[in-house]
């Protein structure tokens, strides 16, 4: 069975576990998920259940958002999400509309995939964004960060790594463990890195691998 959670990177720490290990972890807030549409194959075609995060003010909101809140008995949300399943893989599915997601649907030790979007670093040359050789330094070569012969493309451009926009992409990694889950603190302590500055969107979900 699957199952996935949104929530924001706060930042990084470190705690020690039962060994007396210092393990560097991310710590995201997960409170206020709100269960706002159940997606089924007979109704929709495929499986997933949409999930609402972090509540904003009703003068935010437009119409079709407060009604569609309203039909869960809930505020409107400032990020609204779908998270797919495979087909009886959907542990989410056994909730209701309206229903509050608690962080403890994870145990630590479990392993998960976590989904988030990348630090944006505006446009980069091709030495930072693909981590091609520099030239030569030395006086006279006049060519230290170029990018260097493309050959015979004559046009065909596409897939060439060239400098261009660097980040702001969605990025999944994959196989993180739990360290920890506050259910008090409403935080998910996840061992290591995940993608995405601070108070970033992150998807947190039962691992595919």
């Amino acid at each position: 069975m699957s199952k996935g959670i949104l929530g924001r990177k706060i930042g990084m720490t470190q705690i020690f576990n039962e060994n007396g290990q210092l393990i560097p972890v991310t710590v995201v807030d997960v409170a206020d998920n709100v269960v706002l549409q159940q997606k089924t194959i007979e109704k929709d075609g495929y499986v997933a259940t949409q999930v609402g995060y972090d509540t904003k003010r009703e003068t935010l909101a437009n119409k079709p958002e407060m009604g569609h809140v309203a039909k869960a008995n809930s505020a409107p949300k400032r990020f609204v999400r779908e998270i797919r399943f495979k087909e009886g893989q959907n542990e989410l599915a056994e909730l209701e509309v309206g229903a509050v997601i608690s962080p403890d649907i994870f145990s630590e030790g479990e392993v998960v995939d976590v989904t988030g979007t990348s630090k944006g670093k505006g446009f980069q040359g091709n030495i930072k964004r693909h981590n091609q050789r520099m030239g030569f330094k030395s006086h006279g070569s006049r060519y230290h960060r170029g990018p260097g012969s493309m050959g015979a493309v004559k046009g065909n451009l596409k897939g060439k790594p060239l400098p261009g926009q660097m980040g702001h992409e969605r990025v999944t990694i994959q196989n993180l463990v739990i360290a920890k889950v506050d259910v008090e603190k409403q935080v998910i302590l996840i061992s290591g890195s995940i993608p995405g500055p601070k108070k970033g969107l992150v998807m947190i979900k039962s691992a595919v691998k």
